[in-house]
């Protein structure tokens, strides 16, 4: 009879336990959509990876003239010569590999210059969400936008807007 009891009375606190949790929903894309200095990040990093791209696919389309000169002259070469040209050419199109990596790699310069104007935003906007968690007691925050399998959410669990506020944006 006790262990019914002790059983009923856990099962009983679970479910009060279960239903005194607040969960919360954040649009992580209308929130960066929303905040200027992302806007402006990304702009930079487009503006430097169109760089980039422009060095790289400069010296593909040199190594892609060698290529045709060597086409044309082969015939007129000695196999030295033939060897020579052929090792330019290798050596140019890893110019332009190394190149490609050392910019666009998963280590490269768009990575960490991605990680360096992007974090301080997502810091700040991570403090944001906190503090509202705190303020209103939310032990579970979800990123509607993140591709999740939220079916339905009622709009009056969305705190996006209390986050622009937090930051400082009007929406």
């Amino acid at each position: 009879m006790k262990k019914l009891i002790m059983t009923i009375a856990l099962t009983a606190m679970t479910f009060v336990a279960a239903s005194a949790q607040k969960f919360a929903l954040v649009d992580m894309d209308y929130i960066l959509k929303n905040v200027p200095a992302y806007e402006r990040a990304n702009e930079q990093l487009n503006q430097v990876s169109k760089k980039w791209e422009g060095e790289i696919e400069a010296i593909l389309t040199e190594v892609e003239t060698q290529y045709k000169k060597y086409q044309q002259e082969s015939v007129f070469l000695s196999d030295a010569q033939k060897t020579k040209a052929e090792e330019a050419i290798m050596a140019k199109e890893k110019q332009a590999s190394d190149l490609k990596k050392k910019y666009f790699g998963s280590e490269g310069e768009l990575f960490k210059k991605r990680q360096s104007l992007m974090s301080p935003i997502q810091d700040e906007i991570y403090n944001a969400v906190k503090d509202i968690c705190d303020q209103k007691g939310y032990q579970l925050v979800l990123d509607r936008a993140s591709g999740g399998s939220i079916i339905f959410a009622s709009p009056k669990i969305d705190i996006s807007d209390e986050v622009l506020q937090k930051l400082g944006y009007a929406y």
